[in-house]
């Protein structure tokens, strides 16, 4: 065996010396090299057991869905037709959209600012409107839902439910195959009451007016007609138009604002029917009660003069119920409010529907039927004589709505019963629906004394005169009221129901600020009417 060679030795010189330093330091390298090869191995090997066994499943499945790629199939919302199967509102065939990994479809709407306060329009799904989801086919992230008229309050059967399809792609992401489909469930076609010759008749007649026109069957509360202007374009907001529709949100038109039922207003002397009928009922007057039109009337220090007088210099004499209704007589219904008292005057009120939500589905507001107890909590302010003159001619502090007229309007036609409006289509036939109509208690004699002074209000001698004429006969009522600028004309009312003596629709018409309306409301629902019973059913 060769002997080892020692690590050092001593020299002549007595100093000492190292022995192969140059195999020395190569050991060390090799000893390093091998150290490292094997640490790098063993990390290699962790890393390899990490990724197989440890995460292999992950990986295996992250593989899988760079392969395979699922798409949300967005189902086609329910068309939106009208009572004689007009489409209003319908979706197209559906459409890849790369950015979402969806089958989108999109929503047309064949008539916009005709049907727009009725229709409503839909938008991008909130964090709120997917939490308190309450439909069965629940929301996806992305989705539209209908946040005003018909597409809010029917949203979940219009919705539908999702499908899905799993595709496969190669490594750039096109298609290759079709792996699955789960098909959605398309929602359901939605038939509302609407009639849509009428609803765009009427809206060529307002569109350039700040108005609103409501016509309904009066035995159902079916809704036929409902417009508000100015409008908008619902195409704008499926189209996501943020211009324009910013501009809607923003514009000082308002054109977002239903009139129709947000908007409130006192009903000036149409509001008469209703204080006839309660004077009636509570036996403060009956038909042959008289009262002398003075053509001027005083409360204190205050005068309050009839219509007649004011523009005319004249009056309308001896004056009972019907012929107070016929002339709008504002002294007859002056006395009768005293009469009646506030108290009363508000309870009438109620029972006809005033101050009450119609439920119709749509955001409406109740309006105000005041009452000294109101004004005295609200203003910190007595209550007076002069007040209760303004209440019994739809004045003061009173305010409406144009729907809750018309269902007031349509409770006269009918027999007496209140309904309560019907957004959707609705099979009966001509005798009122008792499980959406109520009946009020008002009796047969008194309705046909109302009745009478709303026919002779449109006949000969009476305030509706563009109505004269008409055939068939109708009974109508005018109304004028103060806007709450002096600087402005009164609000233009009409109300009229058709024919007299089977009524098969309710109309009322009202243009803000536009003066008298005799003059300006009962011309336009003149023209409504025309269409309605002129045209081929």
């Amino acid at each position: 065996m060769t002997n080892k060679l020692p690590l050092f030795h001593k020299g002549e010189s007595g100093k000492i010396h190292f022995a192969g330093h140059k195999r020395l330091s190569s050991q060390i390298f090799l000893y390093t090299y091998i150290s490292l090869v094997l640490i790098l191995f063993l990390i290699l090997t962790l890393r390899l057991f990490q990724l197989t066994i440890v995460k292999g499943d992950y990986y295996r499945r992250l593989s899988e869905e760079n392969r395979i790629r699922e798409l949300l199939i967005e189902p086609k919302r329910g068309k939106i037709i009208d009572r004689k199967g007009f489409i209003i509102a319908e979706n197209i065939e559906a459409n890849t959209n790369k950015n979402t990994d969806r089958l989108t479809s999109d929503r047309l709407y064949h008539t916009t600012e005709a049907v727009a306060h009725l229709i409503g329009y839909r938008q991008k799904a909130d964090k709120d409107d997917m939490k308190n989801d309450s439909c069965l086919y629940k929301l996806k992230i992305g989705d539209k839902l209908g946040k005003k008229g018909v597409e809010k309050v029917f949203e979940c059967q219009l919705r539908g439910k999702h499908g899905k399809k799993l595709i496969e792609v190669d490594v750039k992401g096109a298609y290759l195959r079709t792996l699955s489909l789960f098909p959605p469930t398309d929602g359901e076609t939605t038939q509302i009451a609407l009639d849509l010759e009428l609803q765009k008749k009427a809206y060529e007649i307002i569109k350039d007016k700040k108005a609103t026109i409501v016509g309904i069957k009066p035995q159902t509360g079916e809704i036929i007609i409902l417009i508000s202007t100015p409008s908008f374009n619902p195409q704008e907001f499926e189209d996501e138009n943020e211009i324009v529709t910013s501009l809607y949100l923003k514009g000082e038109e308002k054109p977002l604002f239903n009139r129709v039922t947000e908007g409130a207003y006192a009903p000036g002397s149409i509001f008469k029917l209703v204080l006839a009928a309660g004077a009636l009922e509570e036996n403060k007057i009956d038909e042959k009660t008289l009262i002398e039109d003075t053509g001027i009337l005083k409360a204190g220090p205050i005068t309050f003069g009839n219509w007649y007088f004011l523009q005319y210099g004249k009056t309308d004499g001896m004056v009972d119920i019907v012929k107070a209704i016929r002339r709008s007589n504002d002294i007859f219904f002056y006395r009768t409010g005293g009469l009646l008292t506030p108290e009363k005057i508000k309870k009438w009120a109620e029972i006809l529907g005033y101050g009450t939500k119609t439920e119709v589905g749509l955001e409406e507001t109740v309006g105000l039927v005041p009452s000294p107890f109101w004004k005295d909590e609200t203003l910190k302010e007595s209550w007076y004589l002069g007040d209760t003159y303004n209440f019994s001619i739809g004045q003061g502090y009173l305010l409406v709505t144009p729907l809750q007229v018309t269902m007031a309007t349509a409770a006269f036609a009918n027999g007496g019963y209140l309904c309560k409006p019907q957004l959707l289509k609705v099979e009966t036939g001509h005798a009122p629906s008792l499980q959406q109509c109520k009946k009020l208690p008002i009796s047969q004699k008194t309705l046909d004394l109302v009745r009478e002074g709303m026919k002779e209000a449109c006949s000969p001698g009476g305030t509706g005169w563009p109505l004269f004429d008409f055939k068939p006969q109708v009974g109508c009522k005018t109304g004028t009221a103060e806007s709450q600028s002096k600087d402005t004309l009164p609000h233009a009312w009409f109300t009229v129901f058709a024919p007299y003596d089977n009524p098969e629709i309710a109309l009322t018409v009202l243009v803000e600020e536009s003066g008298q309306g005799s003059d300006i409301a009962a011309p336009i629902a003149k023209e409504i009417l025309k269409t309605y019973f002129e045209r081929n059913e």
